[in-house]
């Protein structure tokens, strides 16, 4: 022990004590939180205070007309924000590795790069008044062509579509990022090669390129698997009513209004806290696959 504290790697412990403190105040000593899901809660006793109910809560949430369309709208927006999430980033990525001149590329990055530091509630309010269906920019360029003003945050047939394409607007800068890193790894000789061989440009882009992302895209593929139930509350909430309940409303948008609005902290941290199982059970799953497939290791 005297050996450790005298030892040069000592200092290095002790400047991890403060982050450390930090991780089990704000971290670690609010999951004692979690037992409020097995409780009839009452504020004024306290956790220690209120009785237990056991798993009523759980088998009530089953029995809640809501949560079956809940869990399906979680699943399909957040299934179709990872794969939206991978494509466009693929893309853009391939196009702009075509670039040659490096001005029109960072200038290029920069800007789609911009809407991943914009909160949802800045962004929201952008798209609420692009989309609006008196005055919106997006419905008066429709109205040229004669077609009518579309509700598009009021109406269950666009809403997840707009969830998705907004949120592909807002992070496909930072993840073509990712991609285009990975584009700096491959051989140059291998497109050298290639060009004595006559290959096109798309030749070189099938036969190379892709094969050469590979490795990336399966540990984002896989890695994106841990969000299956993080369908995006800041956004969801910024830009859902009543009236898309039945396309938009997601697990995280059902605990506010149960915790908050309604008062029901037992059923809203049951709620919470089955989520939080699913996802740590996915998250298990993908670092599983990562490692399988793409030799991804976290330590």
């Amino acid at each position: 022990m005297f050996k450790f504290w005298m030892s040069e790697k000592f200092p290095l412990h002790l400047m991890l004590l403060p982050s450390l403190v930090i991780l089990a105040v704000y971290s670690y000593w609010p999951m004692v939180g979690v037992s409020i899901a097995f409780q009839k809660y009452i504020p004024t006793k306290g956790i220690f205070g209120s009785p237990w109910v056991g798993w009523n809560h759980f088998e009530y949430l089953f029995q809640l007309p809501d949560t079956k369309r809940v869990i399906i709208n979680t699943l399909a927006i957040a299934s179709m924000k990872i794969v939206a999430g991978l494509i466009v980033p693929i893309i853009v990525s391939l196009l702009l590795n075509e670039v040659r001149k490096n001005v029109f590329k960072r200038t290029f990055q920069t800007l789609v790069y911009l809407p991943h530091f914009l909160s949802w509630v800045i962004l929201g309010g952008i798209l609420i008044d692009l989309l609006s269906p008196s005055h919106g920019l997006v419905n008066q360029f429709l109205g040229v062509f004669g077609i009518q003003p579309i509700f598009f945050l009021g109406d269950n047939h666009w809403f997840r579509f707009i969830l998705v394409v907004s949120d592909v607007w807002k992070e496909f800068g930072f993840n073509t990022i990712v991609y285009l890193a990975a584009l700096t790894g491959i051989n140059p000789a291998l497109y050298e090669a290639a060009e004595m061989d006559g290959a096109s440009r798309l030749r070189q882009t099938w036969h190379i390129t892709l094969p050469g992302m590979l490795p990336i895209v399966i540990l984002m593929a896989t890695l994106s698997l841990g969000n299956i139930l993080n369908a995006g509350f800041d956004q969801v909430f910024n830009l859902y009513s009543s009236t898309v309940y039945e396309s938009g409303d997601i697990i995280d948008t059902l605990v506010y209004r149960l915790g908050i609005l309604q008062a029901q902290y037992g059923l809203a941290t049951a709620v919470g806290l089955l989520k939080s199982v699913v996802s740590l059970i996915m998250i298990s799953c993908s670092y599983f696959l990562a490692y399988r497939f793409a030799n991804y290791r976290i330590f």
